[in-house]
């Protein structure tokens, strides 16, 4: 939920932790990989990435697949747009794409 993400990401800045990894799902749930998860949780973002996340139900769980959006070669870094929603306070793009918005959110 919203409220313990919040006070988790709270409590990581209090232990130090300079990244947290919350992955919106639904409007209910938020999966937090900071402590735990698998590498693509370090997937960057990018204003024009060369993946997409969605999320599908398998068996009644749902999940995160990655979805490449165009070939990706050997070395290439997989991105994806992190979608964050709109907020005063920015957090700046470090994309530098062509057609970079300039912040996450």
């Amino acid at each position: 939920r919203q409220v313990v993400a919040d006070m988790r990401e709270k409590r990581y800045v209090q232990e130090g932790i300079g990244s947290s990894y919350l992955f919106r799902v639904d409007h209910d749930t938020i999966i937090d990989a900071t402590k735990c998860g698998n590498l693509a949780r370090f997937i960057n973002h990018c204003c024009t990435p060369n993946c997409y996340a969605k999320v599908i139900t398998i068996e009644a769980q749902k999940k995160i697949v990655i979805y490449s959006k165009q070939p990706i070669g050997v070395n290439e870094e997989i991105t994806y747009d992190y979608k964050f929603p709109i907020e005063d306070t920015k957090i700046p793009c470090l994309c530098r794409t062509e057609t970079c918005r300039g912040t996450l959110n």
